[in-house]
């Protein structure tokens, strides 16, 4: 006898307890059993849990698909058959729903809104608390993270259901190797000037970057300024070309009077905000310390000249410290600009107003910071840190403010690649959280400490380790059988799952925010599922680093 469900997803929240959110989930089963409709059962066959207890939800297909909840004691619940189809959209209605809404998710705004409906089915009992009261954690996070703003603006969540408890198998050993020199560098190229073979090339770059006499070369291939099959005549072309276009647009600010700039309080904040950075980027490097040092002149120069190339996003701060390696690399005003306007193409999102690209690399973040250590990740939740805002400075300018100066041209060129996966960096911040759970939870460090412990990470850091444990971490997920989709979208790997497919005997627990594609140029249109689309307006996060 088959049961069928014509009345399911009664889903409701409870009342709060000493602070902490107790979620119930009630399932009203209408059995239909020989064409009989017993709807005076309906009592009798409702089942009630915690999600507290539960462990794990199982979907499975055979000819229908049916859905049973597992609990942490073994437990398996009776099954819950859908004959006439439905189980995608009983899902979906878990998407929906916000089961679990705790307060620095809602009131911080929009980064890290991966509101969580089996939050407290992994939430150890011994590690909840007291949750500390939105205003608490924003005063924290700003002294902890100097200059960081947040808008306590309510917006509503968004999620997606995804598998957990993955066996990644073992994590394999990288070796780097040294630096790629000219004399390789140069049997790279034909006769003309092409660059030859160009995926070894980069594979040599990602394992051991660049010797820094090649840099000024080979950056402006690595960053799209110099296609990689032009000849020796096009980029000089090219150059010539765009170094037109660059003092056009330089001259566009330069020419404009006082009084003319007095009625243009857009380009007078942009140029204040300008001074004000260039004055403080890098002055313990030679190329930018001292009074009227010539580097900090084109450091302004070139960045008043990005705010007439992109008027909308003009200057944000924080622009300043990524042209500074860019300039150093290569001493040339026209080459550093449009080197500069790539790398700006491919972190626009992360200086926009409403810093769409902050808030999906930190989503982002979670989702395989859970799958490469879920009790590392349950363990920041439980001390209110699990929205990972202590990583903000290290996506927002690419761990520019973490490293040693040459150590940042060292990561930044291996970047730039886009090997071994797409969004690497994130490895990076994976790798570096990899080697400091253990302290931070054998300490037992709470909220303050992890913030202050990840702050005094600066210019501590072993890049060379780093990059190292990054690539292993991204062969060890690449190994995993069963990768769940999400991650293979965020890393880029060519891991294709049939709709039909995923539905079959899939485990699923914790949620994370639907993915968008990453952004080429800030110039096309951000493309966005429905759900995300729904959402009610970003809250705006802008972060002084100074």
């Amino acid at each position: 006898m088959h049961q069928s469900v014509n009345y399911v997803s009664d889903l409701y929240k409870s009342r709060r307890r000493k602070s902490l959110t107790v979620t119930e989930l009630i399932i009203y089963c209408h059995i239909v059993t020989g064409g009989s409709n017993h709807t005076n059962d309906r009592n009798r066959w409702a089942f009630s849990f915690n999600v507290c207890d539960l462990r794990s939800i199982t979907v499975k297909c055979e000819g229908w698909s049916y859905i049973t909840f597992h609990l942490k004691d073994g437990t398996a619940l009776p099954a819950i058959h859908f004959h006439q189809g439905g189980s995608t959209a009983f899902l979906d209605s878990l998407r929906k729903s916000k089961f679990k809404k705790d307060p620095y998710t809602t009131t911080l705004g929009g980064f890290s809104k991966v509101t969580n409906y089996l939050f407290d089915a992994f939430r150890a009992p011994e590690l909840e608390c007291h949750q500390r009261p939105a205003e608490e954690v924003a005063d924290l996070l700003g002294e902890l993270i100097p200059g960081l703003e947040i808008n306590q603006q309510e917006e509503p969540g968004f999620e997606v259901i995804t598998r957990v408890s993955l066996d990644l198998g073992p994590r394999p050993e990288v070796q780097r190797r040294g630096p790629v020199t000219m004399e390789e560098w140069a049997k790279y190229q034909d006769s003309e000037g092409r660059i030859t073979n160009v995926p070894h090339l980069k594979d040599l770059i990602l394992k051991g970057g660049l010797c820094h006499a090649l840099r000024r070369e080979a950056w402006k291939f690595l960053l799209c300024y110099f296609p990689w099959n032009s000849t020796h005549e096009e980029r000089k072309l090219l150059q010539k070309r765009k170094t037109d276009e660059y003092f056009r647009m330089k001259l566009q600010w330069k020419s404009v009077s006082e009084e003319q700039e007095r009625r243009n309080s857009r380009l007078r904040d942009y140029r204040s905000l300008i001074e004000k950075d260039v004055n403080r980027t890098d002055r313990n490097n030679k190329f930018y310390e001292g009074l009227d040092n010539p580097g900090l002149i084109l450091l302004h120069d070139i960045l008043m000249t990005y705010c007439m190339y992109d008027f909308d996003l003009g200057y944000v701060q924080g622009m300043s410290d990524l042209l500074s390696p860019i300039l150093f690399v290569m001493e040339n005003e026209v080459d550093a600009f449009w080197c500069f306007v790539s790398f700006m193409d491919e972190v626009h999102e992360n200086f926009e107003e409403q810093m769409q690209g902050m808030k999906t690399q930190l989503i982002q973040l979670s989702t395989l910071l859970r799958l490469l250590d879920l009790a590392f990740w349950n363990y920041l939740e439980a001390q209110d840190s699990g929205h990972l805002y202590f990583c903000f400075r290290w996506l927002l300018i690419r761990f520019k403010r973490e490293l040693h100066f040459q150590d940042v041209l060292r990561l930044w060129e291996v970047m730039w690649t886009r090997l071994p996966c797409q969004n690497f960096h994130l490895l990076v911040c994976c790798a570096i959280l990899d080697s400091e759970k253990q302290k931070i939870m054998d300490r037992k460090y709470g909220f303050n400490e992890i913030l202050k412990h990840i702050n005094e990470l600066s210019m501590k850091l072993d890049i060379e380790e780093i990059l190292s444990k990054s690539e292993a971490i991204c062969m060890q997920i690449k190994n995993c059988k069963d990768l769940p989709h999400s991650v293979s979208e965020i890393l880029g790997l060519n891991t294709v799952t049939e709709p039909s497919a995923a539905l079959e005997t899939s485990e699923y627990g914790i949620l994370e925010s639907p993915q968008t594609s990453p952004r080429s140029t800030h110039r096309q249109d951000h493309v966005v599922s429905n759900e995300e689309a729904d959402s009610s307006q970003l809250t705006t996060v802008m972060l002084s680093l100074f």
